[in-house]
Order: structure tokens, then sequence, then C-alpha cells
């Protein structure tokens, strides 16, 4: 069994907001803890993330266009883009 940890971070990982620590965590999953940050500490104006199949689903599309939040997807193979926004 492979575990997978998600975190969720906020201005170019200064603070952890969410660690999401599971066996396969989905689009579904991460647009639900999203939301509960949301109303913990107010919306964000861009999301910054890699391609992974969770941040590319219909789930986040539509709940980036839903709650009008910009996502803004780094290049392939560049993970450290995610740290310069």
């Amino acid at each position: 069994m492979e575990l997978q940890l998600e975190e969720l971070e906020a201005d170019a990982g200064e603070d952890v907001l969410a660690a999401i620590p599971d066996t396969s965590i989905s689009g579904r999953r991460v647009a639900r803890e999203l939301a509960d940050l949301v109303a913990e500490r107010g919306k964000p104006n861009m999301i910054v993330s890699d391609h992974g199949t969770e941040f590319t689903s219909n789930a986040i599309l539509a709940w980036s266009k839903g709650h009008r939040v910009e996502w803004h997807y780094i290049a392939p193979g560049k993970p450290m883009q995610k740290r310069l926004r």
C-alpha cells in the first residue's frame, strides 16, 4: 500500500494549511479541503499547483470557476516554480 500526502501551502510554502494523508486523493477530496480552508481563512486570489490528476480534475476546475479563484499550473518538471509565486 502506498500512502500519498498532499500539502496545501500558503504563500510559497510559508505555512502548511492542510496535510491530507490517504492512499488516494481525488479532486473532489481536494475541493472539499479547499472549501473548508476558504471558510476558515478566506478566499485566495490564485492557487498554484502541478499537473497532478487531483488538480486537473473536473471537480477542481468546477471549484475554481465556482469560487472565482484563478488556478495556475507550473511547467511540468519544474517544482520550484511553486516557490516563486
